[in-house]
């Protein structure tokens, strides 16, 4: 799992919303990339979330039935990221940052890189892993 590239709400949001400004760029990053994607619980349910209120649930569901066709896969946090967790969010609080992507920053932590799909610029451009080095975003690696 530790070659896995992190995949963002905002990535997964953009590839299943054909109407969403980054849409094609994320497409194009899938098609590109020859690791595994990763991601956690929380950015789960909030992509779920945010498919099926803003889109439908035909996009929800396909969304989780890509994880059984093999399109990515889960890091299940511990009890013991929670620490951590509420140190970060409490760390970037003017931003603020919320439980997915804390998640994402621990994710970093554990595989030892910080290579992203995200269509959030601002955040991950600040959020530092292991509190000093940065994200690499694939899916924008212009901004």
């Amino acid at each position: 799992m530790k070659n896995s590239i992190i995949a963002d709400t905002g990535f997964w949001y953009a590839l299943l919303n054909e109407d969403d400004h980054f849409h094609r760029k994320a497409v194009t990053a899938l098609n590109q990339i020859d690791s595994p994607l990763c991601c956690t619980w929380p950015v789960i349910t909030e992509t779920s979330y945010l498919l099926q209120s803003r889109i439908g649930q035909k996009q929800a569901c396909a969304f989780l039935a890509a994880y059984d066709a093999g399109l990515y896969q889960i890091y299940d946090l511990t009890a013991v990221h929670m620490q951590r967790i509420v140190i970060l969010m409490e760390k970037y609080a003017d931003l603020p940052m919320d439980l997915a992507d804390a998640s994402l920053v621990i994710l970093a932590e554990e595989f030892g890189h910080g290579r992203i799909l995200s269509t959030d610029q601002r955040d991950f451009k600040t959020y530092r892993w292991k509190n000093h080095k940065p994200f690499q975003n694939l899916l924008l690696p212009d901004c």
